[in-house]
């Protein structure tokens, strides 16, 4: 009989983050002059205590005792056998799945949230601003603040907070405050407006608000949390990965392939980076980011130094960018319509060790729509792009006549992301692709910056 549901011991959570800066070359983060910031430049917008994890070179980072006790909570997270799912393909592969769905706010964001949380309450903040796409971030946030006695704002990017209207009553059962962005409140968001009194707004203009919000606090008690992009949010998701590969050697198996849906890079990161490791040391593995064919950012961007945010507020970083300025279409996977990507992401995609992929928004449905009916749970919008490669792949392997191990990050699930499957089910979907034009022109924004180096790190 097929292990279903592979479960740990609460003293099997890992006692350590995975830090993949000590196993690869990065561009350095760029000042307006053009030359590398140092951590006093990034002091009035997060915690010293997190610039340090930033750019610590170290492979293995500690957890704190006090974040291990929250993550109990819900972790160790189950990883799954999708046994009716892969009998429904007829596909001799093995597919497993790690369930992020399961913690309070019900996504991976709250690995994140909880750390830096901790981080700020230590380090003596009192607030937090942030954004969120979808709502996943902020009401993972919202969450963890609350676990630790903190104040929380969230400006919500506007399409998703319209599409999603529970998310903000989520995020108020845990005391956090979310406004539409662009809003009023802030001057990057007053210029949005001005610019397009329409616009569904983007992370990258809430982001801006966000920032302006924290930095803006004459008490000096405001610092600001991201939820995606950055080196020390891709180290404290890396429980995810590290975890699985407990719990799949507790069955004997490994992955051939590793997959994970990528908007800004997080939830990918947290399952790919310790596989990632074991590629890095010899393993022949494959590991495949997923991004929507509408805001194809890996797959189709290039490899620049651009802005987080549209309002220039944050440092010139390296990384896959359809431009600050990008504002993607108004698809339902809130969570992964962001103009760039995490640089350590990037960088693995430029030394071609994880290779990207993107779907449709419409196929993305479709076997989030098989997950549903094969193995019972909703998944994300977000995860469904994740789940359409797993489902290519398992095809593939029925091909190959390969018995493959498959790996995916279930990422979060979608039970207050049902207006998207109203939308998919009545017919009302509409796949949105890049064109070219748009592409190139979104693009322009890159004129006159530096350009990152090509680094290798073998």
């Amino acid at each position: 009989m097929e292990n279903r549901k592979i479960l740990l011991r609460e003293d099997e959570i890992p006692r350590q983050w995975y830090n993949i800066l000590a196993d690869i070359k990065m561009n350095p983060p760029l000042g307006p002059d053009g030359n590398p910031i140092g951590p006093d430049m990034l002091a009035p917008v997060f915690p010293m205590n997190l610039i340090e994890q930033e750019v610590s070179p170290e492979r293995w980072i500690d957890i704190p005792e006090e974040v291990l006790s929250v993550y109990r909570i819900w972790r160790p997270t189950p990883l799954m056998r999708a046994v009716a799912l892969e009998k429904a393909l007829d596909t001799p592969a093995h597919i497993y799945y790690k369930n992020e769905g399961v913690s309070p706010p019900g996504s991976h964001k709250p690995n994140t949230a909880v750390a830096q949380a901790f981080y700020n309450k230590a380090f003596g903040i009192k607030r937090i601003a942030t954004e969120t796409g979808a709502g996943q971030w902020g009401s993972a946030l919202s969450f963890a603040c609350c676990q630790f006695g903190l104040e929380c704002k969230i400006f919500m990017v506007r399409v998703s907070f319209d599409q999603k209207p529970y998310r903000k009553s989520m995020m108020e059962a845990w005391c956090g405050k979310c406004v539409p962005s662009p809003s009023t409140e802030t001057k990057a968001g007053r210029e949005a407006l001005e610019r397009d009194p329409d616009t569904p707004g983007s992370l990258g203009i809430a982001i801006s608000e966000a920032i302006e919000a924290a930095v803006s606090d004459p008490t000096g008690e405001t610092r600001y949390s991201l939820g995606s992009v950055l080196n020390h949010v891709m180290l404290h998701q890396t429980v995810i990965g590290l975890e699985a590969k407990i719990q799949l050697e507790k069955v004997g198996e490994y992955p051939d392939v590793v997959i994970g849906c990528a908007g800004g890079g997080s939830n990918f990161a947290g399952l790919a980076f310790p596989y990632v490791l074991d590629k890095i040391n010899g393993k022949d593995i494959d590991i495949y980011p997923v991004e929507p064919a509408a805001c194809p950012t890996l797959t189709r961007a290039p490899f620049v130094y651009d802005h987080g945010d549209t309002a220039r507020y944050t440092p010139l970083i390296p990384m896959h960018s359809l431009g600050h300025a990008f504002v993607p279409p108004p698809v339902h996977a809130g969570g992964l319509r962001y103009h760039g990507m995490s640089p350590t992401v990037s960088q693995l995609v430029v030394e071609g060790l994880i290779e990207p992929k993107a779907v449709t928004q419409l196929d993305a449905l479709d076997a989030g729509a098989t997950f549903a009916r094969t193995e019972g749970s909703i998944p994300a919008p977000e995860t469904t792009h994740a789940l359409a490669a797993v489902i290519d792949e398992a095809k593939k392997a029925k091909e190959e006549g390969k018995e493959k191990v498959i790996l995916v990050n279930w990422s979060g699930h979608g039970l207050l992301d049902l207006g998207s499957y109203d939308k998919y089910f009545a017919g009302q979907l509409t796949n949105y692709e890049l064109d070219d034009e748009l592409l190139a022109a979104s693009e322009k924004v890159f004129e006159g910056f530096p350009k990152p180096e090509i680094l290798k790190s073998n």
